[in-house]
């Protein structure tokens, strides 16, 4: 399966810069994949699509202020971007952690720099992997009566994607343009992904825009780089309505991480590998899907995180699920789907994962009319972008 199948052309006016006004008004686009039909909707006109018995299940991870601005210990500016906590630490470590990153003017970066942040919270790096990510050990002097997260906290910056625009700068992650083409670039020269300009403070409030609206009412458990963008149209208000209808709603957690913005380098697409994310189900939620499944109750994914944690869960069947770990899960057309019967999505990027999984479940056929009539007819894309439930 060739990575050009998933490609398509894309206006840059339709990639949203902000979110819309509302939460819940953005727009919808409904398939049916048994009537092959499509149809337009407002978001909080998703009620329309559920009945009393549906499950919906959330993703409740918690985006980190995951991009840091520093200096090396020689007084040069850095950047560093925050992928996820290495394995055998932890969030809840208070003083310190170890993190894997990616480094920005990393010129004379080695084993054993240090940078410094505010807040007392300082970084040694430990070495440079070949994947041209870096592990570094995050750490707060004793001065300082916050620990590592709450550092973190205060300092980051909401790790937008590279086709969101904020401020201005010279960041050494960043190309100033676009392919010809409308699609956003995806590798660096020395093949580091890159990240959007950084913005330096809150510039005309769009870091506490971005802070508020880059994260899900209901996010919970801090860990992930990128936001499960599906979730980001619901509403307290619009969840209640929800569950008035009868409809079940679950949380599980995927910290989503490094393989959301990571291309697919590779032509055949089978060869791709997905980098790992931790997940976590618990036993009460994982009994009340499976027990909905018994039913033939519908289990309705709210994202492609969603989607990927509940089919890894059930990998080794029903009756030896696994409830937490890492999943290198890769979903392309031709997966067999165990748990999920319909999607609530975005629009993804050319070429992308997402894009992928979408088509495995739809049909890439079906999914590529979609995108084409999105297109034509103003649909936003990616993370601030519209939304789409396949049913």
């Amino acid at each position: 399966m060739k990575l050009s199948e998933f490609d398509y052309n894309l206006p840059k006016d339709l990639i949203a810069q902000f979110p819309a006004d509302k939460r819940d008004e953005s727009r919808l686009m409904v398939l049916s994949r048994t009537t092959g039909t499509i149809e337009h909707k407002r978001f909080f006109e998703i009620t329309e699509y559920l009945k009393n018995g549906d499950v919906l299940v959330l993703n409740d991870t918690r985006v980190i202020p995951a991009r840091l601005y520093g200096k090396k210990s020689t007084s040069g500016e850095v950047e560093v971007f925050l992928l996820n906590v290495a394995a055998g630490f932890s969030l809840r470590e208070s003083t310190r952690q170890v993190w894997k990153c990616l480094i920005g003017n990393s010129k004379g970066i080695k084993p054993e720099s240090e940078i410094h942040f505010e807040h007392g919270l300082n970084a040694k790096v430990i070495k440079k992997n070949a994947d041209e990510s870096w592990l570094i050990e995050l750490s707060v002097g004793q001065a300082s009566r916050l620990s590592v997260i709450e550092a973190i906290d205060k300092i980051g910056i909401m790790p937008l994607p590279p086709y969101i625009k904020r401020g201005k700068g010279n960041n050494p992650l960043i190309s100033p343009a676009h392919h010809s083409d409308g699609h956003p670039p995806s590798l660096g020269k020395r093949g580091t992904p890159f990240l959007p300009p950084l913005v330096k403070g809150d510039i005309g409030g769009l870091n506490a825009l971005d802070r508020e609206r880059y994260q899900t009412v209901f996010a919970k458990k801090e860990g992930a780089v990128a936001a499960p963008t599906a979730g980001l149209h619901f509403t307290n208000e619009l969840l209640a309505n929800i569950k008035s209808i009868g409809v079940e709603i679950q949380y599980i957690t995927l910290h989503t991480g490094w393989g959301t913005f990571k291309p697919v380098k590779v032509d055949d697409i089978t060869k791709h590998k997905m980098p790992k994310e931790y997940y976590e189900i618990s036993n009460k939620v994982f009994e009340s899907i499976k027990n909905a499944k018994k039913e033939n109750r519908r289990i309705i994914a709210v994202g492609t995180t969603a989607t990927r944690t509940l089919e890894t869960c059930v990998k080794n069947g029903w009756d030896n699920p696994i409830l937490e770990g890492c999943t290198d899960l890769f979903v392309y057309p031709g997966f067999n789907f165990k748990v999920v019967d319909a999607i609530v999505t975005n629009f993804h990027l050319p070429k992308s994962t997402l894009l992928m999984l979408v088509s495995a479940f739809a049909g890439r056929d079906f999914i590529m009319k979609a995108y084409k009539t999105a297109i034509e007819n103003n649909y936003r894309f990616f993370s601030y972008g519209d939304a789409m439930l396949i049913v």
